[in-house]
């Protein structure tokens, strides 16, 4: 007899980041980025006030962030610094709950639209950027650098809010 596969998605609550989650944010960006930035480098942006971000936290385990976002808004121009989702927690819907969080607070500081970068062999995030409405505007080739030399481009992508 075979049994029916049961899956059950985990509850995460989404909220602001906070000067006091940058080194658990820098641990998590480790894990992807060849280039990660330090828990100063996150303390330094967060303290900026035009930057603002959120962090997904699973029920249960409020010390230990899932997944978070970095966002920066100038007069009406916004951009996605970075954004990260734990290996452990992927494909969970967490990338598309925090970059709601984001253009949900972007429409209400009345931004025009928002830009982001990304590895154009980053397969998921692509899918997800284009479901969000995001079209490419520009290339960048050899732009990020990855370990053993290789290097690949980055697309920048945009998304008008108004």
């Amino acid at each position: 007899m075979r049994l029916p596969f049961v899956s059950r998605r985990r509850e995460y609550i989404i909220e602001r980041l906070r000067r006091d989650d940058a080194a658990e944010v820098a641990r998590l960006h480790r894990e992807d980025f060849s280039r990660p930035w330090s828990a100063a480098e996150f303390g330094g942006l967060i303290d900026q006030a035009t930057v603002f971000g959120f962090v997904a936290r699973e029920v249960g385990h409020r010390h230990a962030i899932a997944g978070f976002v970095l966002a920066r808004l100038a007069v009406d121009e916004a951009e996605i610094l970075t954004v990260a989702v734990a290996r452990a927690h992927r494909r969970e819907g967490l990338g598309r709950e925090l970059m709601d969080a984001v253009l949900r607070q972007l429409h209400a500081d009345r931004a025009s639209h928002l830009i982001l970068e990304v590895d154009e062999t980053n397969t998921p995030a692509l899918a997800l950027y284009r479901r969000l409405a995001f079209r490419e505007i520009a290339r960048r080739r050899n732009y990020y650098e990855h370990a053993g030399g290789a290097s690949t481009g980055a697309l920048v992508m945009r998304r008008d809010l108004r």
